[in-house]
């Protein structure tokens, strides 16, 4: 056959709806093709076909063609530094969720004026509108030429690929980068992009290696697309549970105590109050026993457990207690592993099901810590069942009915679903992991709730179904898990005495419905933009007098409502009652009283609900009515 290019082929199964010369082609739906899959492979459009091959294009609107069209857009904005700060050394720019960013090593910080200078030079870049070359080097050729470009991280990573003589790099007109690629044809299909910030990223993500500048930034096939998600950027921006948590006074994380420990105030205390009584409340409903374990055990119980093993680097270091090492917990199942071994259990015992509200402590690099949502020290809402094979199913399906009762609850509506099959290592017998899988599955598809199937994910020790949430903006937060684990009970040589008389291994479910009370409060934060459910806020009526004589009256319509268990306070300072209205609105309080001298001759009071609704006068009485009726309800809208 003649050869041909991968775009010639493009043109042909698209419509005469092309850029500029044509070189860009469109799908006749509209979707940009800016690669293809060549026999399984990802390559560029400007590769020449010369035998018969199974070929499928790529569009933008896949999640690889983004990839591809944002790392392209990495590739430029690369360009466009080493053009203005010729020093700078080039890391890595790889495309990630929603955008892309490059490492660089630069002897002083990136300013915002640089970055804008950084813009405007990558818009000379995309309008000059130059190919993307791909280049095959061998080593010696890659080392050399990297060597004379004064890229000493991009030698270490060709010294890294052992001995390969098939090493590509792009040229865009006269800058040229080590990368697999593929590219788009060219850097003028950019039609819209923008840089979001500057941070700091070690290399290779290691505490050990230096500290280099990370621009991070987005790019989309349209402006419109840009502008959409600049909006929701902004949108995040006013949801962040950081300056909320610090605007409403719910929590801090102080240095001078420890990066990634909580130290939660008052008001914060008290949603994680009500949350953990709701969840014990549901918990306890639901045929589970609640208990409490250490913070540390000895070391030897979590080299049995295999955690020192397989998880030693998301652990401290020992402590020396009168010879005796111990460590701090990391997962609480070893300690309810132990509780059940503390009796003889008989098959009539099972299921047994242990719950708690257990604090640990991982290490996290310090990188990656972030507010409430990633912590060293969190309390988990965990359980573990112990069951008999014949019951695995029927306590997965009750579990589903649990977990989707919390989440709704708590207001969430919307969720992706995954079913992570057996990985590569495993433990256990391979007709164990089918019988398992096959009942998480047969459970999701009985509930009638839609799945993906993420094959070769499952744990070492049993395959799982894990819950993402969706919040109001259609963010989606890893909450719910639920896992089968074989390993364990065998480790543990945990057992029950079946109705033949004989010891069996019992099955056991780990299993955590919010994930950790941190996190779920720092994702209830931003799903309700810092404004609780009334069930939920920490302050549920804020009283507010217009004038010193109405104080005994604001008072007195406090004291009631806390008899009724409703969250009040009062405002009796000597400022306007404008001035409190804005306080309490800024406080998101859900109720507000406005207590004036007509109220407090007609004994009644002037209801505002947050949102600047106006309920007008009402009688205490029949303003308590639905107050209490909302926080039985548990509202959430």
């Amino acid at each position: 056959m003649m050869p041909f290019l991968l775009i010639e082929m493009a043109k042909r199964r698209q419509s005469r709806r092309f850029f500029g010369d044509g070189s860009i082609p469109r799908f006749l739906g509209g979707s940009m093709v800016v690669a293809a899959r060549l026999n399984g492979r990802l390559v560029d459009l400007t590769t020449e076909i010369n035998k018969d091959a199974e070929i499928e294009l790529i569009t933008i609107d896949s999640q690889e063609g983004r990839d591809i069209y944002r790392h392209s857009t990495s590739h430029v904005m690369a360009h466009a530094v080493k053009e203005l700060y010729p020093d700078a050394k080039l890391a890595i720019g790889p495309a990630i969720p929603d955008g892309f960013y490059y490492d660089f090593d630069y002897d002083r910080s990136f300013t915002p004026e640089d970055i804008e200078k950084i813009e405007k030079k990558m818009d000379e870049i995309i309008r000059a509108d130059r190919p993307f070359k791909r280049k095959i080097l061998s080593k010696e050729e890659a080392l050399r030429l990297f060597a004379e470009l004064g890229e000493p991280y991009k030698l270490e990573l060709i010294n890294e690929l052992g001995d390969s003589d098939d090493i590509s790099a792009y040229e865009e007109g006269d800058f040229t980068d080590l990368c697999a690629g593929p590219h788009l044809p060219s850097a003028g299909m950019i039609k819209a992009f923008k840089l979001l910030g500057v941070a700091g990223a070690y290399w290779k993500g290691d505490e050990k290696n230096k500290m280099l500048q990370r621009i991070y930034g987005t790019s989309f096939e349209t402006a419109e697309g840009l502008d959409k998600y600049l909006k929701r950027l902004e949108e995040i921006k006013l949801r962040d549970h950081r300056r909320l948590g610090r605007e409403l006074d719910l929590f801090s994380i102080n240095e001078d105590v420890g990066a990634g420990l909580v130290l939660w105030h008052p008001r914060g205390a008290i949603i994680r109050r009500i949350i953990e009584d709701f969840w014990v409340e549901g918990h306890s409903r639901a045929g589970y026993e609640i208990v409490y374990t250490p913070h540390i055990a000895r070391l030897e119980l979590w080299k049995e457990s295999g955690h020192w093993e397989f998880y030693r680097d998301n652990m401290y270091s020992p402590i020396d207690v009168d010879g005796i090492y111990y460590e701090t917990k990391p997962m609480n199942c070893p300690f309810h592993i132990m509780i059940y071994k503390s009796t003889l259990r008989s098959y009539r015992d099972l299921p047994v099901k242990y719950a708690e509200l257990g604090t640990v402590y991982r290490y996290e690099r310090s990188g990656v810590l972030h507010g409430l949502l990633r912590v060293r020290g969190f309390t988990q809402d965990d359980a573990h069942i112990f069951c008999r094979p014949d019951q695995l199913r029927g306590e997965i399906l009750d579990i589903l009915d649990l977990t989707l009762y919390l989440l709704r609850t708590f207001g969430f509506k919307e969720y992706d679903i995954y079913l992570s099959t057996m990985p590569e290592k495993f433990v256990g017998s391979p007709e164990n992991w089918e019988k398992a899988t096959e009942a998480l599955r047969t459970a999701l598809e009985t509930k009638g709730l839609a799945y993906q199937t993420d094959p070769g994910e499952g744990v070492f020790y049993g395959p799982k179904i894990d819950i993402k949430v969706k919040d109001v903006i259609g963010r989606a937060w890893q909450c719910s898990t639920i896992q089968v684990d074989f390993n364990l009970p065998e480790r543990f040589s945990i057992t029950y005495r079946g109705d033949d008389g004989l010891g069996h291994q019992p099955i056991m479910i780990h299993r955590a419905l919010m994930g950790s009370l941190e996190r779920f409060l720092g994702i209830l934060i931003e799903h309700y933009k810092g404004a609780f459910p009334l069930w939920l806020s920490p302050v549920q009526v804020k009283v507010l007098t217009v004038t010193d004589r109405s104080t005994a009256y604001a008072t007195q319509i406090a004291e009631r409502l806390k008899e009724e268990g409703v969250r009040t306070e009062v405002d009796s300072r000597n400022e306007k009652v404008g001035f409190k209205i804005r306080e309490a609105s800024l406080q998101k309080v859900p109720y507000m009283f406005i207590i004036g001298d007509h109220e407090v001759e007609t004994e009644t009071v002037s209801v505002r609900v947050r949102g600047r609704i106006d309920l007008g006068i009402m009688t205490l009485s029949e303003i308590k009515e639905r107050i209490k009726q909302e926080i039985t309800e548990k509202r959430h809208e």
